[in-house]
């Protein structure tokens, strides 16, 4: 397997305590992988999160989810956030479009032990659509920190009652992995049940349409 994720970045990426554990990293993915992968990402137009298993998947791209799916990358997030992902399961969603309502305040299900999203688009030149570390969970003007969606950025973080974060309504291209450890098994199936049942009623409306 070819690795493209810049584990040395990762590990050296100074981990911010407040408002809650997280760190993030510009370029993630080696320079030489990132426009081939950028440019596989899948085609998914709609909004809404896929599960990667989903989706049809092609190299690069896919060297990028194996990548993930390491033990080198689940060290580095126990190491980070002193907890133990090397044996729960991993959960991996894919977005591509985003819609008006997306990016309001929220924090993540307590079904999962830590998220990381990796963005992956060539550029970002708008105002909107960065992604917010908040310090509540009714301003998003209220931040700590702002991370550009642009090619390879990434932001990991700490699931806690606090990890408010959203950014400011952008429409458009939007392409971004998120990853998440999960509490269970359980709590796997359920979330991706719900992710399926999701793209397939957008693929009913659109077709009707």
């Amino acid at each position: 397997m070819k690795n493209v994720i810049k584990l040395d970045s990762l590990n050296n990426a100074p981990l911010q305590t407040l408002p809650f554990p997280y760190f993030k990293v510009e370029e993630s993915i080696y320079p030489d992988d990132i426009k081939g992968i950028i440019n596989s990402f899948p085609d998914i137009a709609d909004g809404g999160s896929y599960n990667v298993d989903d989706v049809e998947l092609n190299e690069p791209f896919k060297s990028l989810i194996e990548s993930i799916d390491s033990p080198e990358f689940r060290r580095i997030i126990c190491e980070k956030f002193d907890v133990q992902v090397m044996d729960l399961p991993m959960m991996i969603t894919l977005r591509g479009y985003s819609r008006q309502k997306d990016g309001r305040i929220h924090t993540d299900s307590k079904t999962k032990v830590a998220t990381i999203l990796i963005y992956l688009n060539e550029k970002w030149e708008a105002d909107t659509g960065k992604l917010r570390i908040l310090r509540n969970g009714h301003d998003m003007n209220d931040y700590v920190d702002e991370i550009s969606p642009g090619p390879g950025a990434l932001l990991a973080f700490k699931v806690t009652d606090n990890c408010w974060h959203g950014y400011p309504a952008f429409e458009g291209k939007r392409q971004s992995i998120q990853i998440n450890f999960l509490t269970s098994a359980a709590a796997g199936n359920k979330h991706r049940f719900f992710h399926r049942l999701s793209a397939k009623l957008k693929r009913l409306i659109s077709r009707r349409n």
